[in-house]
C-alpha cells in the first residue's frame, strides 16, 4: 500500500541524520491521505532526529505542510558524456582499499555526519570508485553505480569543481553507459559544463529539511549525493 525508507548517519543511539526517500504510494491507493500518514508515523518515530529530503515538484507542498522547509535545490542530469576540452590538471585514479579510512574522513567532514555504514558498501555496490589526489593526499571522491541503462554518479564531494569535473570525466571514460546525477544547483559552473558534455537537464527538486536551519556539512564541497533518498 506504501512505504518509504529512512537512512540514519551518525551514532546509532543518537543519529546526528535521518535520510527519507522513497516515499511510495500505490496507484489505487493514491489521493487518501496514505501518504501524510506515513510522513507522520514516520516523523513521530525519528522523535528529535533532523530530517532531510528530496522532494518532487509534485510531493513539496505536502512536506511543507509536514513543516519541513527548503534549503536548496538539485538539477537531475542524464546523457552520453562527450569528452573534450583542456586535459584536466586534477589528477585522478581508482580507489584502493587504503583510501577507505581517507575517504570516510573527507566525507564525513563535507556531508557533516558519519556514513561509514553505507559508505563501506560502496567498493561492492558500484562498478567505479574513484579519487582524486594531490601530494598523496585525496581532496575528492566519487562513484558510478549501474541503475537501469545509467550509471549513476554519486556521490560527488571535491575540493573545487575543477576536481569535480576530473572525477567526472575519469567516471565517464570508463564506461560506456549514459550518465545520470543530482548536481546542487549553487554549483553552476559544474552544471553548466556537464550540459555542455552533452547530459541534458530532466528535472529540479527541493532539498528540504526539517528539525534544521539547513544540511549539516560543507555545501561548497559537496557537489552530488549517494541518491536522492539516501542524501
Amino acid at each position: 500500500m506504501s512505504a518509504c525508507v529512512v537512512t540514519e548517519y551518525g551514532p546509532q543511539d543518537r543519529p546526528d541524520l535521518g535520510a527519507i526517500g522513497m516515499v511510495l504510494v500505490a496507484e489505487r491507493h493514491a489521493r487518501q491521505g496514505i501518504g501524510r500518514r506515513l510522513m507522520r508515523h514516520v516523523m513521530a518515530e525519528m522523535a528529535t532526529t533532523p530530517l532531510t529530503l528530496c522532494a518532487t515538484p509534485f510531493g513539496r507542498p505536502l512536506y511543507e505542510e509536514l513543516g519541513f522547509k527548503v534549503v536548496g535545490h538539485s538539477e537531475m542530469v542524464r546523457g552520453y558524456f562527450a569528452p573534450g576540452g583542456a586535459e584536466p590538471a586534477v589528477v585522478t585514479r581508482p580507489a584502493t582499499a587504503e583510501d577507505l579510512i581517507p575517504i570516510l574522513r573527507l566525507d564525513a567532514e563535507v556531508f557533516g555526519a558519519d556514513r561509514t555504514h553505507v559508505l563501506t558498501r560502496l567498493p561492492a555496490f558500484a562498478d567505479q570508485l574513484r579519487v582524486a589526489e594531490e601530494n598523496g593526499r585525496i581532496i575528492g571522491y566519487t562513484a558510478a553505480w549501474p541503475n537501469m541503462d545509467t550509471h549513476v554518479v554519486g556521490p560527488l564531494t571535491a575540493r573545487d569543481t575543477e576536481t569535480a569535473k576530473a572525477l567526472v570525466a575519469s567516471l565517464a571514460a570508463h564506461t560506456d553507459r549514459p550518465l545520470r546525477t543530482d548536481i546542487d544547483v549553487r554549483h553552476e559552473e559544474l552544471l553548466a559544463w556537464l550540459k555542455e558534455r552533452g547530459l541534458a537537464p530532466v528535472g529540479l527538486n527541493a532539498v528540504m529539511t526539517y528539525g534544521i536551519p539547513d544540511l549539516p556539512g560543507d555545501g561548497t564541497r559537496r557537489f552530488a549525493p549517494l541518491t536522492v533518498a539516501a542524501g
